[in-house]
């Protein structure tokens, strides 16, 4: 290791020394053992030059620290593997805290994770205002805790409910709610970023920050948890019982979210109260034992691996030389789709055409867009300058003509067959030749849209899921007529709009509808049966998934699901296995009205708004499964009937070839499903627990419930020869 393979250094006459962090033969710099031995040595021995008197930490590169390297998290193995380390950054981080030379951390674009913790032990932040600069503890994300002090450091500079609401969830901190919020001392153009670090570590050598530890503001604790209002308001509180109440407001609202399946929010949790009710030591020595038990737990591990493969499919596997450049789309369908698509091209300076037959339906269009811009610019994440150019890539027609000059167009209207035939033939009427039609179908096969057009080459399925912005899975669908730069375009264009992209073969429900009708099929089926509504939803949140299945078909909407369960896919699952039971209720509810939440008329009861009331059911549905009278269910046959279902239909999904690979399905059921990530998607959690316990739980499924549980050969194959999907 050398010093200049990561950092330089660069001392000027006024006294301030720049610690410039550059870490040769990477994109960004990481934070691993190296870099932390360094800082312990360079201000060791800065520390003793009486030339310098104040610090500046600095980045060449376009992030000031990403995060720590995720690498060096894979090799931990063993108890005593990570804990030394962890101590170590502890004590260095003490120590660059400890400075009597001011140290101010100059931060441009992201400081994440154990960047930011770096970033906390300085005494003062300087920030850029750049859009491209976000400040986050995310280790959340992967199961994890900050490790680097974050649980103590953060609230004692931010406040508890701020620092909880940070690390519980990983969000992005920009520049001015950093400020705000006591996380930034100062935020400046990215031009004046050094020589504002370097002017307020002058001053700091004068006269340093006093920082109070930021107990609890009242106001700010209402406004956070409106369960506590009007309990609050005429009463005078000691500190620790406030503290006392964000502890236990915290650990509800994690209850709620996590279901007990992830247990780092927990431990952020503990270390923050240890720390925050006995000191700072032994809040360190907790989130040093803590860190590296969640490196050793079950959860941590898949989520890692979700990540990585998350990060591979952020890059085009095709040649490059196949990537058609695209600056124009045309969106057919203004409806809540459509938007979204064009909101999420946008983001990447594509200009896009909404097209549409209702005036009406593209002016709400561009009024949800510019709003979702306009939230952006509240948080000072945008400003105004750039939200009118955004928008001044979007314009909208009534007609096809209009077409004739984009470069790819995408339909997103409504799942019928000869609508999307009629669509394909006006875009092929009016658009320039070698323009690429998709359909953002769930699932039409593609081959039967492309049956009527003229050039089939060009025809593929790209299909998002709702809400587009938010939802990060594209799922592509080619035929076997459609050329290889199409595909290979496409998925550029899903890399540029911000998605993780799997590309799937052309079939019926293609990967992510497929494996989902057999969940959502066993759901209803518990239903007819005699299961409660509540029950079936709860059972599946704490199995892992984010929504249950009956909350999601009023979200998808009734109608929608209907539509799937009457279509293709369930005709050609009959044929092939005509054992396969399914129920027919759901087309029942939808010709009786039922939509869901987008007329208020669902499984659940809605408020006038629309929005969901928590745990009331519309009891009236039940008259459509025999009756008020309901029973419970054990809540492992809940668990195995739903889940397996999908696992199952997964597996033959890959022996099919309808996907090429188990990372493909995995992304695309965790991604684009909600499929418990702590449990990595349908082929790790086969692998974690066993082929032959899995192909068990299928037949004696099977032996119960019918055939439709019989286990999918591949199974049957891997469960005999004791193989695993990942090596």
């Amino acid at each position: 290791m050398k010093r200049e393979d990561y950092i330089s250094i660069e001392k000027k006459s006024n006294g301030i020394c720049t610690i410039w962090m550059d870490q040769k033969n990477e994109k960004i710099n990481k934070v691993g053992p190296d870099l932390i031995g360094l800082f312990e040595e360079i201000f060791a021995e800065l520390d003793k030059d009486s030339s310098v008197k104040a610090f500046v930490l600095a980045s060449k590169k376009k992030d000031f620290i990403a995060g720590a390297d995720i690498e060096m998290f894979q090799k931990v193995k063993k108890k005593g593997d990570f804990e030394p380390i962890t101590r170590k950054g502890h004590k260095i981080l003490n120590q660059v805290a400890s400075s009597k030379k001011p140290i101010v951390a100059a931060i441009h674009g992201n400081c994440l994770g154990a960047g930011l913790e770096i970033a906390l032990a300085c005494h003062a932040r300087v920030v850029s205002n750049d859009k491209s600069t976000k400040l986050a503890l995310p280790e959340v994300k992967l199961g994890l805790l900050p490790g680097g002090g974050g649980t103590q450091r953060l609230p004692r500079l931010v406040g508890l409910q701020a620092a909880l609401d940070m690390m519980l969830t990983g969000k992005n901190i920009f520049p001015y709610p950093a400020l705000k919020m006591g996380l930034a001392d100062k935020v400046v153009h990215v031009n004046a970023l050094q020589k504002a670090a370097e002017k307020l570590a002058l001053e700091l050598i004068e006269k340093p920050i006093k920082r109070e530890r930021n107990n609890i503001n009242i106001d700010t604790l209402k406004a956070g948890f409106p369960a506590l209002q009007g309990k609050l308001t005429n009463l005078i509180l000691e500190a620790p019982l406030v503290n006392k109440i964000v502890f236990d407001q915290a650990r509800k609202m994690v209850d709620k979210q996590a279901h007990g399946c992830y247990p780092a929010p927990y431990k952020i949790l503990e270390c923050v109260e240890i720390g925050w009710n006995q000191g700072m030591e032994k809040g360190l020595d907790a989130e040093a034992i803590k860190f590296e038990e969640l490196l050793l737990g079950d959860v941590s591990p898949q989520l890692i691996n979700i990540f990585f493969a998350m990060t591979d499919k952020k890059k085009n596997p095709y040649d490059e030389k196949l990537i058609k450049p695209i600056q124009r789309i045309g969106m057919v369908g203004a409806g809540f789709m459509g938007a979204g698509i064009a909101e999420v091209s946008m983001g990447d300076d594509i200009h896009v055409l909404l097209k549409d037959i209702n005036q009406d339906m593209i002016s709400t269009a561009f009024k949800g867009i510019y709003d979702s811009y306009n939230k952006r610019v509240r948080k000072k994440a945008m400003t105004k300058v750039e939200l009118e150019e955004k928008m001044a890539l979007l314009s909208g027609s009534l007609n096809y003509s209009d077409l004739d000059n984009q470069d790819m167009i995408i339909e997103a209207v409504f799942e019928d067959l000869n609508l999307k035939h009629r669509v394909l033939a006006d875009c092929e009427a009016n658009t320039k030749a070698n323009t690429i039609f998709a359909s953002n179908t769930s699932a039409l096969p593609i081959k039967h849209i492309a049956a009527k057009a003229k050039h089939p080459e060009l025809v593929i399925g790209m299909h998002y899921f709702s809400p587009v912005p938010k939802m990060p899975l594209l799922e592509i669908v080619k035929t076997d007529q459609t050329a290889d730069w199409v595909i290979a375009t496409c998925y550029e264009v899903g890399v540029r709009q911000g998605k993780t992209v799997i590309v799937v073969d052309d079939g019926p429900g293609f990967y992510t509808t497929r494996i989902l009708a057999p969940l959502m099929n066993e759901a209803q089926l518990l239903l007819d049966e005699g299961g409660d509504i509540l029950q079936i939803d709860k059972e599946m949140n704490l199995f892992g998934f984010p929504v249950g299945p009956i909350t999601l078909a009023d979200e998808v909407g009734i109608d929608v699901g209907a539509h799937i369960m009457s279509g293709e896919l369930m005709q050609d699952l009959l044929k092939t296995r005509p054992a396969f039971k399914v129920s027919r209720t759901l087309l029942d509810i939808s010709k009786a009205g039922y939509k869901g939440r987008k007329n208020k008329k669902g499984f659940y009861k809605y408020d006038e708004k629309g929005k969901k009331v928590y745990g009331e059911v519309d009891t009236k549905i039940y008259s459509f499964y025999g009756g008020n009278s309901r029973k419970k269910f054990k809540a492992d046959d809940i668990h195995m009937r739903c889940a397996m279902a999908m696992v199952n239909e997964a597996a033959l999904c890959l022996q099919e070839g309808i996907i090429a690979n188990p990372l493909d399905g995995d992304i695309g059921a965790v991604f684009g499903l909600g499929f418990p990530p702590f449990r990595g998607g349908p082929f790790r959690y086969i692998d974690s627990i066993g082929a032959q316990k899995a192909v068990e739980i299928l037949k004696d499924l099977q032996q119960r419930f019918g055939e439709r549980f019989e286990p999918a050969p591949i199974l049957l194959e891997y469960s005999q020869s004791n193989k695993k999907f990942y090596s």
